[in-house]
């Protein structure tokens, strides 16, 4: 019972890390049909940041001030790509595939310059010693603060969502962009802020993913593939879907990595994912509309 316990916990931490960064993706993605391949460098961004942090604000404090930094920090690289590369591309996500393909690896070489080849660590808080003992298993508090982080990051992109102006124009335009610009709506000033939020949330998981690893240049790589199955599976756009879809494959990859081995639960991933899309080609939550008839 207690191995169970500590590998159910386990997969829903690594579903919350795929869950923080298929959130940017989701809406990238799914509002202006980009396929943002340098997303996952934009996550080395966030990693390297709280190691540039290091212990400047004391180890106990040095965690939380990195996210807000990092998601600064990611964003505004976010932001200068969309402006400088993706705009120009919209309409064309095989474009968009490539050229942010090329700047990931572009960003991946000027980690090596900096940082050089080999991983780094990231001193942990103290706090975050130890962990919390449930039916006889021992959840860490790593992986319980992760948790709580995305927990927070889903109810504020819901709040932003649902409470704000600016959120209901960014949903207005996933929905529908041309009658959203007919209403008067600025898409292109939507389409920067989207991409604003989007590629901070990826910062803010690279500070995430410095609790469970060290860190290097090709960081987001090893989860890129993952995140976007997620958006695929949870289907696009839709907030809710993602958390369902991202929960789940975590859970089968951490079961099936404790019963078999790291391949072969990366194939479980794969055949659910492609099972899923055949019984429900859309994703898991299908955007409502009303069609004329």
């Amino acid at each position: 019972m207690p191995i169970y316990v500590s590998q159910l916990f386990t997969g829903l931490s690594v579903g919350s890390v795929l869950l923080l960064i298929a959130l940017g993706l989701t809406f990238t993605f799914g509002q202006m049909g980009v396929i943002n391949l340098a997303h996952g460098e934009l996550i080395m961004a966030g990693a390297y940041t709280a190691y540039m942090l290091g212990d400047s604000f004391g180890r106990s404090v040095s965690l939380l001030v990195a996210l807000p930094v990092a998601f600064v920090v990611a964003g505004i690289m976010g932001l200068l790509l969309e402006r400088l590369l993706i705009r120009r591309l919209y309409g064309r996500p095989l474009d968009t595939l490539l050229v942010t393909w090329g700047v990931s690896l572009v960003l991946q070489q000027v980690a090596r310059d900096i940082f050089g080849a080999p991983n780094v660590n990231v001193t942990k808080p103290g706090w975050l010693d130890g962990g919390f003992e449930l039916f006889g298993a021992t959840l860490p508090y790593t992986r319980l603060f992760i948790i709580g982080l995305v927990v927070a990051a889903v109810t504020g992109i819901w709040l932003y969502q649902t409470r704000s102006s600016a959120g209901r124009r960014m949903r207005a335009v996933m929905q529908n962009r041309q009658l959203a610009a007919c209403s008067g709506i600025n898409t292109q000033r939507v389409d920067q802020r989207t991409f604003f939020i989007g590629s901070g949330l990826a910062g803010a998981a690279g500070v995430a993913l410095t609790l469970l690893g060290p860190v290097g240049p090709t960081l987001g790589t090893n989860y890129i593939v993952d995140a976007f199955l997620v958006v695929v599976a949870g289907g696009l756009g839709q907030i809710r879907g993602a958390v369902f879809a991202a929960l789940s494959l975590g859970v089968i990859e951490a079961l099936v990595e404790f019963k078999t081995q790291a391949s072969l639960a990366k194939v479980a991933v794969f055949v659910a994912v492609i099972a899923l899309l055949q019984l429900r080609p859309q994703g898991l939550v299908v955007m409502r509309s009303r069609a004329l008839t």
